[in-house]
């Protein structure tokens, strides 16, 4: 069985909280974000490892704080983020272990995945090279012009939002950000990198409740996720 690295940045700034502590770190059902993500990787039989990328001057911190206290046994690295996403997890892809052949990177504050979409992913990216999780789009999509008059309604058929987590073979992922960096692009995502290259991504049904925490309505929603999922854990 091939061995799995996660990467998991978590080095954003989280300007759009309004906040002073940065996303990874405020408090999702008493404990911080972050602790949330990190719990679904070391809980997974296919996750042999995982690579933790945060801000510089927050690695004392992640350590101390959190790594240490929640005992993420998996950690094995708590490195620096770079300027963009992009580099942040091209500074993480030096660390991977030799033996390891399968890469998984998640958003460090997406933290209610569930095992079973992880495990989705990984099992698909073993069979078609690289898979990321999508859901439909629901609403009307609409193209408009700098004025912001309509240009077009787009068709919603086969249009998805993409999320992570997002697992590829590793030596596609690293052929992909060496072509990258080779052409100075810069991708929104992992698999823009790897669809560059004429390589195939396959979508695997993700979850409306998998969601990024941006924003302070972003967490006020998680919230009630957390909630819901108790709640239906605990009745009878």
């Amino acid at each position: 069985m091939s061995k799995v690295t996660a990467i998991i940045p978590a080095s954003g700034a989280g300007v759009r909280m309004g906040q002073k502590t940065a996303k990874p770190y405020l408090v999702l059902d008493s404990i911080p974000i972050i602790a949330h993500t990190l719990r679904v990787f070391e809980a997974s039989p296919l996750i042999d490892a995982v690579i933790l990328v945060v801000q510089d001057n927050d690695r004392g911190y992640v350590n101390g704080g959190i790594i240490r206290p929640f005992a993420f046994a998996k950690v094995t690295d708590v490195i620096s983020g770079g300027e963009m996403r992009q580099d942040s997890i091209n500074n993480a892809l030096s660390f991977l272990d030799d033996d390891h052949d399968m890469v998984v990177v998640h958003d460090g504050v997406r933290p209610l995945l569930e095992h079973c979409l992880l495990e989705d992913v990984i099992e698909t990216a073993r069979d078609a090279g690289a898979a990321v999780a999508g859901v439909p789009v629901k609403d009307t999509c609409k193209t408009i012009d700098s004025l912001f008059f309509v240009r077009q309604t787009i068709d919603r058929a086969g249009l998805y939002q993409i999320q992570t987590p997002q697992a590829f073979k590793k030596d596609i992922l690293l052929a992909a950000y060496k072509e990258a960096y080779q052409s100075g692009f810069y991708g929104t995502d992992d698999a823009s990198l790897v669809e560059r290259m004429g390589l195939p991504v396959k979508v695997v049904m993700g979850s409306y409740e998998n969601i990024k925490i941006t924003t302070p309505d972003d967490l006020l929603q998680a919230e009630l996720i957390v909630k819901g999922r108790k709640s239906s854990r605990t009745a009878p």
